[in-house]
C-alpha cells in the first residue's frame, strides 16, 4: 500500500536586519568624491534648481539659525515667487529627474585607480593654465639657438623626462634610442652637450639626472654669496649627511654657530627636489594643471599643517524668504486654501532639500579634514623631506581604521583630489603604497624598494649593467631581501629595460 505525502505550509516570523541607504547618505557620498572645481559646479547647479538655497552674502550680519537679521517678504510677494519658481521647475523637470538619480551604489561610483579610463575622464575637465609641462619646455626650446640635429636630440630628451622633471635615463641609452627609433646617429657626449643646454631652462633643476645634480643646478642659479658657497659645499661634498639629516655633522664640518646653521638649513629647504611638479602634469600627455583640494604647509621645525582649499565655493544658507513663507502659512493653517497648502508643501520640500544639501557640504568638509589629517600623521616624514623613500606602506584600510570611516568613503575622498605640498602637487593616491612582507616578517614599502632599485640602476656601470640576479643581491645588501621575479616585476613597472638593453 503506497504511503501518501502531505505538504504543509507554515508561516513563521523572523527578524532580519537590512541596511537601506537614504537619499541624504547618497548625496553625502557623491559630494565627498567631488574635487573642488566639480563641487563648485554642483553647488551652482543646486542653487539654480532650488530657489530655497542661496549663497551667504559676504559681510551681512546673521540672525538666528544663520539667517540674515533684517530680511522679510510679504505674503503676496511670497506667493508670486512661488508661482514663478513653480513654472520654472516644470520647465526643468528633466533636470530634476537627472539630479534625483545622482545617488549611486558604491560599485557604480567612479574611483580613480590611475588607469587610462580614469585619466581620460579627468582630461575632459580643464583646470587652470592649458599649457602642459611638455609645451612649456618646447616653448623655451623654440627661443634657444639650436641646429636641427640638436633640436631633435633635445626634443627626445624632453620626452624622456619623468613627471618630476628629472632625467632617469642615461645619455648612452638616449643615444641608442635615437639611433634605433629616429635614425639619428649620435654619441653620449653629444647628448650630454644638448642636455646641458636644457638644464639652463626654467625652472632651475630641470633635466637633472639625480637629486644631487638637481639641487646643485638650483644653487648655481643663485647670486654668488658666502651662503650660496656653503650650500654648494653641503650638497656637493656632504650629500650623505644632507639626505640623512645629520645637521650636527654638517654644522661641525662648517664650524657654524646656531644662527648660521639655522639660516643654512632654511635656505637648503627652499630647494625644490621635483622641479617638474611646478610646471604641471606628466610630459607628453594633454593633462592640464589641476586645482589642489588641500594646501599642506611644512614648517622649518617639521610641523605639518594643512587647510582645505575653498576656492570660490560660497557659504550656503536657506533663503530667508522661504523660511518666512513657511512661518506665515503655518500661522494661517486654520484657514488655508488648497493653493496655499500646495505652496506650503512646495516650500517645505525645497527648504528641507536646501538644509540637506548644506548638511552634506558640512559632512564633506569634516570627512576630507579627517582623511587628510590621518594621511599626514601616517606619512609625516615624507611631508618633512619630500623623499619618496620616506613613504610608509599605507592602504585604504589603514586610513579607514584611523578615521573610523568606511573604506569606500576613503576611496572616494582620495580618488580624484590633490594636495599641494612644499615638494610639489600630488594626487592623494600618491601617498598610498602596498607593502611587501619578507620571510623574516618585516614589512617593506614597495615604493621604497622601487626607489632603491632605480638608484642602483642609475649608479651601475653602463658598460656592464646588472642582471636581475645582481640587482636582487644589491637590493638585499641595502636591506631589501626580495626574490628575483619581484625585482623583474618592479623593474618593468619602472620602465627599466633588461640588462642587455641598458648598455
Amino acid at each position: 500500500m503506497a504511503q501518501s505525502q502531505v505538504q504543509v505550509q507554515k508561516q513563521e516570523q523572523a527578524l532580519k536586519q537590512t541596511q537601506a541607504i537614504t537619499q541624504q547618505q547618497m548625496l553625502q557620498s557623491h559630494l565627498v568624491e567631488l574635487p573642488i572645481n566639480q563641487l563648485l559646479e554642483r553647488i551652482n547647479t543646486e542653487m539654480d534648481d532650488n530657489p530655497a538655497l542661496e549663497a551667504e552674502p559676504q559681510g551681512e550680519p546673521a540672525g538666528d539659525d544663520g539667517q540674515p537679521a533684517d530680511q522679510s517678504q510679504d505674503d503676496g510677494q511670497a506667493e508670486e515667487d512661488y508661482a514663478t519658481v513653480r513654472e520654472r521647475e516644470e520647465r526643468q523637470s528633466a533636470l530634476d529627474e537627472a539630479l534625483a538619480s545622482i545617488g549611486r551604489d558604491d560599485g557604480e561610483l567612479p574611483v580613480y585607480h590611475g588607469g587610462q579610463a580614469a585619466a581620460e575622464e579627468r582630461e575632459e575637465i580643464v583646470y587652470g593654465d592649458t599649457a602642459t609641462f611638455y609645451d612649456q619646455l618646447k616653448e623655451q626650446m623654440g627661443e634657444t639657438e639650436l641646429t636641427p640635429r640638436q633640436r631633435t636630440i633635445m626634443e627626445y630628451i624632453i620626452g624622456s623626462l619623468d613627471d618630476d622633471g628629472l632625467l632617469r635615463k642615461s645619455t648612452d641609452a638616449i643615444a641608442d634610442e635615437l639611433a634605433i627609433y629616429h635614425g639619428t646617429d649620435t654619441t653620449a657626449e653629444e647628448v650630454d652637450g644638448v642636455l646641458a643646454r636644457l638644464q639652463q631652462f626654467d625652472p632651475p633643476g630641470i633635466g637633472a639626472r639625480n637629486l644631487q645634480e638637481c639641487l646643485l643646478l638650483q644653487i648655481d642659479r643663485r647670486e654668488p654669496s658666502p651662503m650660496t658657497e656653503m650650500m654648494r659645499r653641503v650638497v656637493a661634498h656632504m650629500f650623505g649627511y644632507f639626505t640623512k639629516k645629520h645637521w650636527d655633522k654638517i654644522r661641525a664640518a662648517l664650524s657654524l654657530d646656531d644662527r648660521r646653521a639655522a639660516e643654512l638649513l632654511r635656505e637648503l629647504r627652499k630647494l625644490n627636489p621635483k622641479p617638474g611638479a611646478s610646471m604641471g602634469e606628466a610630459v607628453g600627455r594633454s593633462v592640464h594643471q589641476i586645482t589642489p583640494d588641500f594646501i599642506v604647509d611644512t614648517q622649518d621645525d617639521g610641523t605639518v599643517t594643512f587647510t582645505l582649499n575653498t576656492g570660490d565655493v560660497p557659504e550656503l544658507r536657506v533663503s530667508q524668504s522661504f523660511v518666512d513663507t513657511m512661518r506665515q502659512y503655518r500661522e494661517d493653517s486654520g484657514s488655508m486654501s488648497r493653493q496655499m497648502k500646495e505652496a506650503l508643501l512646495y516650500t517645505k520640500k525645497k527648504v528641507e532639500a536646501a538644509q540637506g544639501f548644506i548638511e552634506a557640504i558640512k559632512v564633506r568638509r569634516r570627512t576630507l579634514t579627517m582623511t587628510m589629517q590621518a594621511i599626514i600623521n601616517w606619512q609625516h616624514r615624507f611631508f618633512e623631506d619630500g623623499d619618496e623613500a620616506s613613504l610608509r606602506p599605507m592602504i585604504l584600510k589603514d586610513i579607514a581604521e584611523k578615521t573610523g570611516l568606511d573604506i569606500s568613503t576613503v576611496s572616494r575622498v582620495t580618488g580624484s583630489k590633490y594636495a599641494q605640498t612644499r615638494w610639489g602637487t600630488f594626487p592623494l593616491r600618491h601617498f598610498f603604497s602596498d607593502s611587501l612582507v619578507t620571510e623574516s616578517g618585516e614589512e617593506l614599502s614597495t615604493r621604497r624598494i622601487k626607489a632603491a632599485l632605480r638608484d642602483i640602476v642609475e649608479a651601475e656601470d653602463k658598460q656592464r649593467p646588472l642582471s636581475d640576479d645582481a640587482l636582487k643581491d644589491a637590493l638585499a645588501a641595502q636591506g631589501f631581501p626580495i626574490a628575483r621575479r619581484t625585482v623583474a616585476k618592479y623593474r618593468e613597472q619602472l620602465g627599466i629595460p633588461i640588462a642587455r638593453l641598458r648598455r
